[in-house]
């Protein structure tokens, strides 16, 4: 059973300091609660407040901790970063460049926006467990017709098929999966090809090898789009270097490079040497460029990050040369 605390509503004498805090209700848990739902212990909840300041929860006047359902999810996302391989130094940057895409959260509940979310996703469950092609178009129809791209993808499709994936080792997991990772494959690519219709000049996007699967590069190629850009997607297994001979040929307006794996220390340098005989822009996306960022600053090698609305964002921003490396 889960603790949760309310704060009080409070009167219109109240100070500006207090309104602050609670100037609506609002869940809080207790530390201990908290380490139950993350499965952090409350040493180290202490010792990321304290050393990296990455959560702040309230105080009571006896000084016990309180958390919202947001800073939750905010420790769940760095477990999420821990497990990818990032120093939990490093995680406090990556978090600031993603929050403000969070526009809605003074005006609609993040527990609300959630509870709409896993709404749908739940939907999308039981269409994909009967192997229902009819209701998972109808449900993606809808799931469209009510939300913006990137929020269709990033927070309501790819965490089911995220969800699956991780269910592979169980019988049907693999069959589910396959069905909603093809289903959103061909859904995906066949907006990608209306969007070079409209476009002659393209932006190319490739995987760097073995650093994520084929639905992840449509998506991001997808996001790119989004920013009224054509995106080509070269094939997953395309070889590093062979990228220049097919950019020669293409002629893209940039090539970016796609991985969701902790970036290895020689890829800032391999980066720089492709850039070197690139006619057009080189820019990295993904999880990788987040994490490379640093490595990477001062170089002609710009990085668009792996929120949809960023990447697409600063995918202009690049080609309109109103942003630097």
């Amino acid at each position: 059973m889960e603790v949760c605390i309310r704060m009080p509503v409070l009167t219109d004498s109240t100070s500006d300091s207090t309104l602050t805090v609670s100037l609506e209700q609002e869940e809080l848990f207790p530390i201990r609660e908290v380490a139950r739902l993350t499965g952090v212990n409350p040493v180290t909840l202490r010792a990321w407040e304290r050393r990296y300041g990455l959560i702040v929860p309230t105080r009571t006047e006896s000084g016990h901790r309180l958390y919202t359902l947001t800073e939750i999810e905010r420790v769940r996302s760095i477990l999420s970063w821990i497990e990818r391989g990032v120093a939990v130094s490093k995680i406090g940057k990556i978090l600031a460049r993603a929050e403000p895409l969070q526009a809605l959260s003074h005006i609609i509940p993040n527990n609300l926006i959630e509870a709409d979310y896993a709404q749908w996703q739940q939907q999308v469950l039981v269409a994909v467990n009967a192997f229902d092609d009819l209701r998972l178009e109808q449900l993606y129809g809808q799931i469209f017709s009510s939300y913006a791209l990137p929020v269709v993808f990033q927070d309501i499709l790819m965490p089911v098929w995220k969800q699956l994936l991780q269910r592979q080792d169980q019988f049907g997991g693999t069959s589910e999966w396959l069905f909603l990772d093809g289903f959103l494959r061909s859904r995906v690519v066949q907006r990608l090809l209306l969007q070079r219709e409209k476009q002659p000049r393209r932006v190319v996007i490739c995987a760097l090898a073995g650093q994520c699967r084929e639905l992840e590069l449509l998506v991001a190629a997808l996001f790119l789009s989004n920013g009224r850009s054509a995106v080509r997607v070269l094939n997953i297994g395309q070889r590093f270097d062979e990228l220049a001979l097919m950019c020669e040929r293409i002629k893209p307006l940039a090539l970016v490079l796609f991985s969701n794996h902790v970036p290895a220390p020689e890829l800032p340098r391999r980066l720089n040497r492709l850039a070197m005989s690139l006619e057009c822009r080189l820019l990295l996306a993904g999880d990788a460029s987040d994490l490379a960022q640093e490595s990477l600053a001062g170089s002609s090698i710009g990085c668009l990050g792996n929120e949809g609305e960023t990447m697409s964002q600063r995918l202009k921003q690049f080609l309109a040369g109103n942003l630097d490396t």
